[in-house]
């Protein structure tokens, strides 16, 4: 009966977690990109360059929210995935330098 009870309840509290990202409209929900081929994500030129855009890109992807707490956790949510993807190009353009410089 126990593992009922719970089961249901996790299934609740998912339901009522997807409702705000349900009633957000399409085109809140449009992809967004943040362009690093031009920087060098090594130096801390190239890293405040990425902070400036990935902040205007996750401006950009929930500005149709209108409740500031979900704003702020979409900008929050936005900015972790632009850094888990970041972290890959920045670890890929160390190798390469690691490389050249082994040469």
């Amino acid at each position: 009966m126990m593992y009922i009870a719970t089961r249901i309840s996790g299934v609740a509290m998912l339901a009522l977690a997807a409702l705000p990202i349900a009633a957000l409209p399409a085109s809140a929900l449009a992809a967004t990109t943040v362009k690093v081929s031009d920087l060098n994500l090594l130096s801390p030129q190239g890293q405040a360059a990425f902070e400036q855009r990935a902040d205007q890109a996750a401006r950009n992807y929930c500005g149709a929210v209108y409740s500031l707490n979900q704003r702020a956790a979409c900008r929050v949510a936005v900015r972790a995935e632009l850094a888990e993807k970041v972290a890959v190009v920045r670890a890929a353009q160390l190798e390469r330098a690691s490389t050249f410089a082994a040469r």
